[in-house]
């Protein structure tokens, strides 16, 4: 098996894993308004218009990393928006399980290493924006 191919298949596998999944939570919010996240920001002190970014963390960049543009910074923006995300509304769940047997966290877990991944290794060669030598990409 071409060693190049499967691991051009699998980085993209991934950045449509990652960018689709963060994507379905970041059009939801377009259609249905983030209201609870302006509470939830507006809670910890902070001003309620940073609650916008929700669109940058959970549209913008999810696009980006679908097509392979600006990958890698669009993947950080993802990482540090899932931090916050962690940090804003789901303390308390860092040490439960949910009512299957699983972390409670393991989605948020799976958006925020994935997105580490994906800012290490790049978009890979399937992707807009070529040629590879892009430190964005």
């Amino acid at each position: 098996m071409n060693t190049a191919r499967t691991d051009a298949l699998g980085q993209l596998l991934l950045r449509l894993t990652l960018g689709g999944l963060l994507l379905v939570h970041g059009l939801w919010k377009v259609f249905n308004g983030a209201d609870g996240i302006y509470r939830m920001v507006g809670a910890a002190g902070l001003p309620t218009a940073i609650g916008h970014l929700v669109y940058v963390g959970e549209v913008l960049a999810p696009v980006l990393v679908l097509v392979g543009l600006f990958t890698r910074p669009a993947a950080l923006v993802i990482a540090f928006h899932m931090v916050v995300a962690l940090l804003l509304a789901h303390t308390s769940q860092f040490f439960t399980l949910s009512k299957s047997g699983g972390w409670a966290l393991e989605l948020q877990a799976f958006f925020l290493l994935s997105a580490l991944v994906i800012a290490l290794q790049g978009a890979g060669p399937l992707r807009v924006g070529r040629p590879a030598t892009r430190w964005w990409q």
